[in-house]
């Protein structure tokens, strides 16, 4: 028999919500320097091939 689970954030030993508001931020600010970079090199590329 499976166990019931209950509604839990999947990091039940860590109760404050900071922690939960940093983990997006860093991923956040992660993607967004991701998306930044990959759009420089993108852009770089397409310089180099018309120049």
């Amino acid at each position: 028999m499976p166990q019931p689970t209950t509604a839990q954030p999947t990091e039940p030993s860590d109760p404050t919500p900071e922690r939960n508001w940093v983990k997006r931020g860093a991923w956040f600010v992660g993607l967004w320097l991701a998306g930044v970079a990959v759009v420089g090199v993108v852009a770089y590329v397409i310089r180099s091939m018309i120049l």
